[in-house]
């Protein structure tokens, strides 16, 4: 494929289910959440941006709402691993089905 073909990729993004020890709770419009899962998506200058999401403890659906990713090293460690994982995954591709 010549370079003037090549696809314009706008977004990759990976959800990661946080392991039960890492994850936190946090407050949103008066309803306190149990954060389960990261959303992660490669910026295009290659940095790594992520927000948390979750359920509302008391049950329930909830709403879709996304919460500040804490800077703990722990966190930090599992973006770092997700992101290296899907990256393997996507160069592994066997394309479509």
């Amino acid at each position: 494929m010549s370079s003037d073909m090549l696809p314009e990729v706008s977004a990759l993004a990976i959800n990661v289910t946080i392991p039960e020890r890492l994850r936190w709770t946090d407050i949103r419009r008066g309803e306190e959440f149990t954060l389960t899962t990261l959303n992660v998506r490669l910026l295009p200058d290659g940095r790594l941006a992520a927000k948390a999401y979750g359920r509302p403890t008391g049950g329930g659906r909830g709403t879709y709402v996304s919460f500040p990713l804490p800077d703990t090293p722990e966190l930090v460690a599992l973006v770092d691993a997700a992101a290296g994982r899907a990256g393997a995954l996507w160069a592994a591709h066997r394309g479509l089905g």
